[in-house]
């Protein structure tokens, strides 16, 4: 369900579209961006030190493009990430460290094959001679010993990717193309990638800024996330038409900036969204969308952090949107999920009041209600059951209705 800024309310394919303004999807499509970001795994934090073995990362593109770019980031790290080798290629199959023969090419930065990356800096390789298309899965082996491992940590059931496989012997096993030399499939896990990019004829990306709804935790069955979901329906229309989508959820994220309700360390899930919007949105190439889903962790709060009130929430995603629109972005905001909160309690008054806010404001181009679409009928506290892993996540029944509810109009695309 979605709500644009009309000035009027009108019944389209189901969903309510309400506000003022202009409507979101007003301006035509650009041209073609030199570069656009076509996939994206944010880094959550750094955890222990890497041995003497090669990760094999693996993200699957949503948009079809030329000479590939790729970054390594060390944003935690209290030393720099000191990269021997980098090797990029295709994998047809996430499920196996095994290469497509011919598409594993060693990368450079600058046109050097080494790159120190300082703390809380990044690098991006030079153009890669590589092709792809939607649905790609994408290998970037790194080969860095004794460097911080800045992560990103995706939480089982999820079995597609992003992910990653390490080597089982040690040295630079980049150049294997049969993936004998690594281990076993480590889902959500990436060391280091966090975005690729390329030159595309889709016309710019989305980024999806969100916590482990975001994220994909617990969409059983391996998926797919509502943002594959999204993404697969965007590649379904036109080529002159599409959007790439790239996901920049973090699971325990907050969207105020606070102690984390789950761990002290910080290391767990990601600085606030306000202190990384530069990274893992606004510093990447192509962006003419975000997507904010957030707002369930401060609510609901936890041991280290009190439920935060409707006020901090509303400020934080008030600050995100000036920030987007200042950077010449269209942010659309989506409404927080049930969370089996009590009707009448703090908690729960305090998500409608965000929501009320979220719908009414007028400080996004566009509303996704996705409350209205995943809440139970007959106790609008919970997330309708057959849609439900817990009082906080859909299953995968429940991505795909929110991935199916978004209206595409939203972000200037044609069909509901």
């Amino acid at each position: 369900m979605m709500t644009l800024r009309l000035p009027a309310i009108l019944a389209v394919a189901g969903a309510v579209l309400l506000a003022s303004g202009t409507t979101a999807g007003a301006s035509p499509p650009r041209p073609a961006s030199p570069s656009i970001t076509v996939t994206e795994s944010a880094l959550e934090g750094v955890h222990g030190t890497s041995s003497d073995a090669t990760v094999r990362n693996v993200l699957t593109v949503t948009a079809s493009g030329t000479r590939l770019r790729v970054r390594l980031s060390n944003p935690f790290g209290d030393g720099p990430v000191n990269v021997r080798s980098v090797w990029v290629g295709l994998q047809p199959s996430p499920d196996s460290p095994a290469l497509r023969p011919g598409s594993d090419r060693h990368a450079t930065f600058h046109g050097a094959r080494t790159v120190s990356i300082a703390p809380g800096a990044g690098a991006w390789t030079d153009p890669l001679p590589i092709r792809v298309r939607p649905g790609d899965h994408v290998s970037v082996s790194v080969y860095a010993p004794g460097a911080p491992v800045d992560d990103h940590t995706f939480p089982p059931p999820q079995a597609d990717t992003p992910g990653s496989f390490l080597s089982t012997t040690a040295g630079d096993a980049g150049s294997d193309v049969t993936g004998t030399a690594f281990g076993e499939f480590r889902p959500g896990t990436l060391w280091w990638a966090d975005a690729v990019s390329a030159v595309s004829p889709a016309h710019g990306t989305i980024v999806t800024l969100g916590d482990s709804i975001t994220d994909g935790y617990n969409a059983e069955g391996g998926g797919p996330r509502w943002t594959d979901v999204l993404a697969e329906r965007i590649n379904a229309l036109p080529p002159g038409r599409r959007l790439a989508v790239a996901n920049a959820g973090i699971s325990g994220n907050t969207v105020s900036v606070q102690p984390n309700p789950y761990d002290p360390t910080g290391q767990c899930c990601g600085p606030p969204a306000p202190e990384r919007l530069e990274r893992d949105v606004l510093s990447l190439p192509g962006v003419r969308y975000v997507l904010l889903l957030e707002g369930t962790n401060d609510i609901g709060g936890g041991t280290y952090a009190p439920s935060a009130p409707a006020r901090q929430v509303i400020d934080a995603m008030r600050g995100i949107a000036a920030r987007v629109h200042r950077a010449g972005h269209r942010i659309v905001g989506a409404t927080v999920l049930p969370m089996c909160n009590t009707a009448g309690s703090a908690q729960e008054q305090t998500r409608l009041a965000v929501n009320a806010w979220i719908r009414t404001s007028g400080t996004f181009d566009a509303v996704l209600d996705f409350d209205a679409v995943l809440r139970d009928p007959d106790d609008p506290t919970v997330i309708y059951e057959p849609w439900r892993h817990d009082c906080y996540h859909p299953n995968a029944a429940g991505d795909l209705r929110l991935g199916r509810s978004i209206d595409l109009s939203a972000f200037g695309l044609p069909g509901h």
